[in-house]
């Protein structure tokens, strides 16, 4: 849904659509992350070298993090995607035996 609306000479226009849990998790994840490392920078008691090099640190490994958690996300569902599929060969071999299954009983009980 998309709403806009003019405030003086300014349009600001909303769009609102339904996140899924995956994108609140990404969100919620990144923005603790940058909450973080702002709260770290604001109360660490060191030499501004000190704390670029920290926050270095700390920025390559969230980064690293959330490639991390990206990739077991992607296995996952890659697996989940598999595992349907297979059901899905499945259920569609079931149907088309118990077809044939009725045909041949129909075509016996004609003779």
């Amino acid at each position: 849904m998309i709403a806009a609306f003019q405030q003086g000479n300014l349009l600001i226009t909303l769009k609102t659509n339904h996140m899924t849990t995956i994108e609140k998790v990404l969100i919620g994840t990144v923005t603790g992350l940058v909450v973080g490392a702002v709260a770290g920078v604001l109360f660490a008691p060191e030499k501004g070298v000190d704390t670029r090099k920290k926050i270095s640190k700390k920025g390559s490994d969230s980064i690293d993090d959330v490639k991390e958690m990206l990739n077991e996300m992607m296995s996952f569902f890659n697996d989940k995607g598999k595992i349907a599929q297979n059901e899905i060969k499945d259920a569609a071999n079931n149907m088309k035996a118990e077809g044939e299954n009725l045909k041949k009983e129909v075509k016996n009980a004609m003779n």
